[in-house]
């Protein structure tokens, strides 16, 4: 699945054209309590309405794919149970979330990964500040155009449709009591504090879409923060376990390359393998799958930095034992292109990526020093200055 095939699906949720047919949720208290379930026809809403449901679940699609938005796989051979989520989801999809059994079975799987994410509170104190949540449930259909031979679509006819439910969970959160002006009385009156859906902190797009086709085997799972796979909620509602998520994804690269290059491990190597993978993404057509690096795809940009060939063997090894055999990372978790900077213990620097070339490493007497040359205007906090002539 591509950003374009994101975009696709996020075109459906403008609220002007009322494409999605049918909203459920389920509101819970904070260990997870039934307050409410409800159904909402889209075309019902009123449009304010519609306009924040459908922020709600165009937030589920934002970021990038092996970032907030991971591909999970149901190991159908591997796991009965998590092959039998595919089937409920399936059944609920087809249904058009009009199997009430299904969407019931659902709603207590999600209901489950909540409570084992927020277990209960230990005092009365906790529980008057702990969050209530919002599940919501879409389903919608939408035409697949044709692609002809050229690679063109075809805007006039579609050949087959994708059918797909989009689940949002959101934080439900008591604001403070306020003075609200109420203008037939032309003063202040007190408001009573209110229960607030929030942002979606997760959320998933059933089933995978790519290229127009369905993968239902695999689900699109969206985390706000990119650093929280969310291990607790995918167990105990699914059966399946998380994927390493982003933030972490980075900082076990980072330490397989220090680890095994050691010394090696230069300033010009990161600049080198900085330049090559950006290189690799920017030269990435838009709509084609998200950039992946495997140990081999590393160790050539490492051979041509110069790196020998035994600390290049320690990087492979060590790379299979923190992944796995076979492992292949987003290429956005191994190198930020749009960042380079550079942290010593009582100073940071950020630098253009376009010309990290500027940065030298050099010893001067014995003493290394990280030396970068002045080419125009100098400025500090805002403030220009001028560089002391000696």
């Amino acid at each position: 699945m591509n950003q374009h095939d994101l975009s696709e699906i996020k075109r459906r949720l403008n609220p002007d054209k009322r494409n999605p047919t049918l909203i459920c949720g389920c509101y819970v208290d904070h260990v997870g309590n039934p307050i409410t379930r409800f159904e909402l026809p889209v075309r019902t809403l009123y449009e304010q309405e519609n306009q924040k449901y459908m922020a709600i679940f165009k937030r589920v699609l934002s970021g990038q794919i092996g970032q907030n938005l991971m591909p999970i796989a149901f190991p159908v051979e591997d796991n009965p149970s998590a092959s039998g989520i595919s089937r409920l989801f399936l059944q609920a999809r087809d249904s058009g979330l009009n199997d009430a059994d299904a969407v019931e079975e659902i709603f207590t799987r999600l209901i489950a990964g909540i409570r084992a994410e927020h277990p209960d509170t230990q005092s009365v104190e906790e529980a008057q500040k702990a969050d209530n949540w919002l599940v919501l449930l879409l389903y919608d259909t939408m035409d697949v155009r044709h692609r002809g031979k050229d690679g063109e679509m075809d805007s006039e006819n579609a050949d087959r449709s994708f059918c797909y439910i989009l689940c949002a969970i959101c934080p439900v959160r008591q604001d403070k009591p306020a003075l609200r002006y109420d203008p037939q009385d032309s003063i202040f009156h007190e408001r009573t504090s209110e229960w607030l859906a929030g942002s979606p902190s997760l959320g998933f797009l059933f089933p995978l879409y790519e290229d127009g086709a369905a993968d239902v085997n695999t689900m699109i799972f969206f985390s706000r923060d990119s650093n929280d796979a969310h291990q607790a909620f995918l167990e105990a509602s699914f059966g399946l376990e998380a994927l390493m998520p982003a933030g972490e994804q980075t900082d076990q690269f980072q330490s397989v390359l220090v680890q095994s290059l050691g010394t090696e491990c230069s300033l010009e190597v990161v600049q080198e393998m900085h330049e090559a993978v950006s290189s690799l993404m920017a030269e990435q057509d838009k709509d084609a799958e998200p950039l992946m690096l495997s140990r081999n795809d590393v160790a050539k940009v490492l051979q041509s930095s110069g790196v020998s060939e035994e600390k290049v063997e320690a990087f492979q090894q060590g790379f299979d034992q923190v992944f796995g055999a076979g492992a292949v990372l987003p290429a956005v978790n191994v190198v930020q292109p749009k960042q380079f900077r550079v942290d010593l213990p009582s100073v940071s620097i950020k630098v253009d990526p376009e010309h990290t070339d500027l940065l030298e490493t050099r010893t001067i007497d014995g003493r290394s020093y990280l030396l970068i040359p002045i080419e125009g205007d100098i400025a500090v906090n805002g403030q220009p200055v001028f560089a002391k002539k000696s």
